[in-house]
């Protein structure tokens, strides 16, 4: 095999990329455009969380949740529906059939970038020695990029719930279920399951939904799901979950007991540092877990990179996508480039979505000494005719002294393809008077944004 140096030291790899999933296979790509010599290495399938078991799956699922209300609203607008059902098997074969499609796709990038590929678990032996299997690799740079794992809440017969992972591969659909969890994907799969005809509760700690997002947006999502027959009990934890003969007893902490036949438990997730010989490369982890990098994504060894969750700083596929790009920008191109991390949107995609980007109301006020908010609820223009009982929101963040909109946050039908378009803007830097200056697109949903001209909170 030819050895490649730095510093007088032969390698076999100018990059050695440890996990197979959207930053890591990009990081790899786009390194080995350069001329480097690069290898990657993936335990289980690649395409990572986003393609093999998270949003590419769970949009699609949504997409199929969303049918039975669109033949509802049909009646109002001249349609006559027959009779419909839906059929479980089906949708879980053709998702099946597209992940497959996209997983070989990504193993297509790595051939034709010459990316010598690895099928196997990767460790580290020391900061330039990466083992798989019985066989081990020496690089002179390497990129950590394996993502992160679900985490269980601790108690007393959680071994008997289900995550998003084994969500996808459920043998049948669950009539009853509990959600437990109040973050993205617990309300994604709240909306998913009762959109296909479980019956659903969703159970939270805390006292309104996505926390870490605006109030506002939190407590009229709630208020939305509940519309659509999503019972809501917050404030609660389960204390315990036992196995029956009819499915699974749940015990709240206020002593309840419900019988639901599946549990989906949504609390987390964490990086998947465990066994990855960190502490023999010299590789150290933050007071969170994750992998300690500085702002060009290097750890405290001064050759090795981490991108994605397994950093947890903003853990989006694009975001991991992102400073990858940066990683090879600043150790392949000499041009050393930090990833911004500022204004990076955000879509929920529950029912209804939800998609924001810059600040909440709460963390404007806590860096601005004055702000302007501007707030609009209202029925959307289809719902008219269609009956349906569903309001959208939208609302912008203005800092009062020069005017820059800092916080801009939709909950609605089609809010992240909306908000994709406003994030740009906000990414420019662009202010109130920008917003009042451009004629609304008529009639559409968007046009909201830039005809909202009075304050509601001043």
């Amino acid at each position: 095999m030819p050895t490649y140096h730095d510093d007088d030291v032969q390698y076999d790899y100018d990059l050695f990329v440890i996990g197979g999933g959207s930053g890591g296979v990009r990081g790899a790509r786009m390194a080995a455009a350069t001329g480097a010599k690069v290898a990657l290495a993936e335990e289980y399938r690649y395409g990572g969380t986003c393609v093999i078991r998270g949003c590419v799956p769970k949009k699609l699922f949504s997409y199929a949740s969303h049918f039975h209300e669109e033949f509802e609203d049909a009646a109002g607008f001249g349609w006559s529906v027959g009779d419909s059902s839906f059929d479980w098997k089906t949708l879980i074969a053709n998702k099946d059939k597209e992940i497959d499609r996209l997983e070989e796709i990504y193993k297509g990038i790595l051939k034709n970038a010459n990316v010598t590929r690895y099928d196997g678990r990767a460790v580290l032996e020391d900061r330039h020695t990466v083992r798989v299997g019985d066989q081990t690799f020496t690089a002179n740079k390497i990129l950590l990029a394996p993502g992160g794992h679900v985490v269980f809440p601790e108690g007393k017969g959680w071994e008997h719930a289900i995550s998003s992972n084994e969500a996808f591969h459920l043998d049948e659909l669950p009539k009853r279920v509990i959600v437990y969890g109040g973050g993205y994907i617990a309300v994604e799969f709240a909306g998913i399951f009762n959109g296909l005809g479980s019956a659903v509760t969703q159970v939270y700690r805390g006292d309104a939904l996505l926390r870490g997002f605006d109030r506002d947006v939190r407590e009229f999502l709630g208020d939305e799901m509940a519309k659509k027959g999503i019972a809501l009990e917050l404030n609660l934890t389960i204390e315990n979950i036992e196995k029956t003969d009819a499915g699974l007893e749940v015990t709240y902490s206020d002593g309840r007991k419900v019988e639901v036949d599946a549990v989906f438990a949504a609390t987390g997730r964490k990086p998947n540092v465990e066994g990855l010989g960190l502490e023999k490369a010299g590789v150290e982890l933050n007071s969170k877990g994750a992998i300690k990098v500085d702002e060009f994504s290097l750890t405290t060894a001064k050759n090795i990179y981490a991108v994605g969750d397994v950093t947890d700083r903003i853990n989006l596929t694009p975001v991991a996508i992102q400073e990858a790009m940066a990683f090879v920008d600043t150790a392949f191109k000499g041009k050393p480039r930090a990833m911004d991390h500022h204004n990076v949107a955000t879509a929920v995609f529950s029912h209804p979505p939800v998609c924001t980007v810059g600040l909440s109301e709460e963390q404007a006020l806590d860096r601005y000494s004055d702000i302007d908010v501007y707030q609009s609820s209202f029925r959307p223009m289809k719902h008219t005719l269609s009956g349906r009982d569903e309001r959208a929101l939208m609302k912008l963040i203005v800092e009062k002294h020069g005017k820059k909109v800092v916080g801009l946050h939709m909950v609605g039908a089609d809010s992240p393809e909306i908000v994709q378009g406003f994030a740009v803007a906000i990414k420019a830097g662009a202010t109130k008077d920008m917003f009042d200056a451009t004629v609304g697109i008529h009639p559409t949903a968007a046009e909201e944004f830039v005809t909202m001209r009075e304050p509601v909170k001043k």
